[in-house]
């Protein structure tokens, strides 16, 4: 099985850590740190996706030189490099059309999901595209008005309501066919390919099971993240067997 890991954005919400090396680089756990690429890489080989390719952009001779050829995490890695952003979809135009489902995910996610589970559920759906999904709860910091069909006149008032949500994990499993919908050197965001794909008549389903899941992209999360590897580093690699850890700046 195959994987592509989408790992060529800035990470502006994260700096200033991110103006001197990669998000995929960012160091999870205390004692013993990993960079968050490393956890999926992993991950990955361990429910069986050993080719995997990284799409790169910024800074990418950083993860190239760290995570090398991939052999160190359970995996074969190669790299494709936007010279130009071309969003979270359009980078998979500078890969050749698939002949299996290809499992795509950001390299900057933290979870405990099963890989393959969601691959077969996929290959038993009969998708062309399938999406992890994950329920959030948004709770809003103040008294919300509503109103009826007059502009002025309350229907409502909720102090600080919450809003239950499915989201998307950034992670997919696409088949051959939605490289039918790309095109190279076109920028593409992941949503408008699936919206493209289901509009033209392809089943696009969503897999939700119970897990853990929390994208690193903003500072609390980041601090969130730290904590909870830290804890429960077993449930992401799997147990303490899993390979020798390799620090970050470590010599590859």
């Amino acid at each position: 099985m195959k994987a592509i890991i989408l790992a060529g954005g800035k990470g502006t919400r994260l700096r200033p850590f991110t103006a001197v090396f990669p998000k995929p680089l960012m160091p999870l756990g205390e004692d013993d740190p990993m960079p968050i690429m490393e956890v999926v890489l992993r991950q990955l080989g361990r429910f069986g996706f050993k080719d995997v390719t990284v799409i790169t952009g910024y800074l990418t001779e950083l993860i190239e030189a760290f995570f090398g050829d991939g052999h160190k995490f359970g995996t074969r890695v190669d790299y494709r490099r936007e010279v130009t952003p071309l969003g979270t979809a359009g980078g998979l135009a500078m890969i050749d059309r698939p002949k299996e489902p290809v499992l795509v995910l950001n390299g900057d996610i933290l979870t405990t999901l099963n890989f393959a589970e969601m691959y077969q559920f996929h290959i038993d759906g009969g998708a062309s595209a399938t999406i992890a999904s994950y329920p959030r709860e948004v709770r809003v910091d103040f008294g919300v008005l509503e109103f009826a069909n007059e502009p002025h006149i309350l229907s409502g008032y909720r102090e600080k309501p919450e809003y239950s949500f499915e989201v998307s994990m950034g992670l997919y499993i696409l088949s051959p066919l939605a490289w039918d919908f790309l095109r190279p050197g076109q920028p593409l965001q992941m949503p408008d390919l699936l919206e493209t794909m289901r509009l033209a008549g392809e089943p696009v389903h969503c897999f939700k099971r119970p897990c853990y899941w929390l994208d690193i992209g903003r500072h609390d999360d980041y601090a969130t993240a730290n904590e909870i590897f830290e804890s429960r580093r077993s449930s992401f690699l799997g147990g303490p067997e899993v390979g020798t850890k390799v620090r970050v700046g470590r010599d590859q």
